[in-house]
């Protein structure tokens, strides 16, 4: 979707209802909590809102969040499909990173930092005999809710198999168990019915995992080489 189309769509929607409500963007930025330059540059085109964003002028502003996702340039197309099955994690996609690329487009600092501060909890969380449980208690049963085989659930399942292993250190059970957590326990950072996006926290916080995991058998090796 090219900038004049999203100010089009974002501007004929934003524009109409503040002058119905007798809202200036001053007022706006009071009643959401954005910036008021930031507004600005949203109804005009020249910035691209993230999710939270539209959320919270989705609240003040009375507007279904899907007309505003739409106007934005979000396919909302299966979102029927979407309600249908929680797991959809397109297994068509045969790599890894292509879905872990599909997954940049969507990816702003709020969302990662949102993720990253479960990720941490989960950390903790992991090195407790309740949360280790839930990991081998639980793991099965939410593969099985996910559908038919794909490449991410392959990667669940090779994380689950080191997890499980005798051979793993603390450090990368802390790690591989904090993502594993994350996928069991539904956090939806991003909302869960927004189709085909709804999914993808899973997915960056398993990239997010991924990287870390690896950054850390780097290290390993490096100070084995020394």
């Amino acid at each position: 979707m090219n900038e004049n189309k999203k100010e089009l769509g974002i501007g004929r929607i934003f524009k109409p209802i503040l002058e119905e409500k007798s809202l200036s963007i001053r007022k706006l930025s009071k009643i959401t909590g954005i910036d008021t330059s930031t507004i600005s540059r949203i109804l005009n085109g020249k910035q691209q809102a993230n999710i939270k964003h539209l959320e919270k002028l989705s609240k003040a502003l009375e507007i279904p969040l899907e007309n505003l996702l739409i106007a934005s340039g979000y396919d909302l197309n299966n979102v029927k499909e979407k309600k249908q099955s929680k797991y959809n994690y397109n297994n068509k996609i045969d790599d890894i990173e292509d879905i872990f690329n599909f997954s940049n487009i969507l990816e702003d600092d709020y969302i990662n930092e949102q993720i990253k501060g479960e990720l941490d909890k989960y950390e903790k969380y992991v090195l407790t005999s309740e949360g280790s449980s839930m990991v081998h208690n639980n793991f099965s049963e939410k593969i099985k809710n996910v559908g038919e085989p794909g490449a991410f659930v392959d990667k669940l399942k090779e994380m689950y198999r080191l997890f499980c292993s005798d051979n793993i250190t603390t450090k990368e059970l802390i790690i591989l168990g904090s993502g594993l957590l994350y996928f069991i326990i539904s956090t939806d950072i991003i909302p869960d019915f927004i189709f085909p996006i709804g999914f993808l926290d899973d997915v960056i916080a398993i990239k997010i995992v991924l990287n870390k995991f690896s950054q850390l058998s780097t290290e390993e090796d490096r100070h084995s080489y020394n």
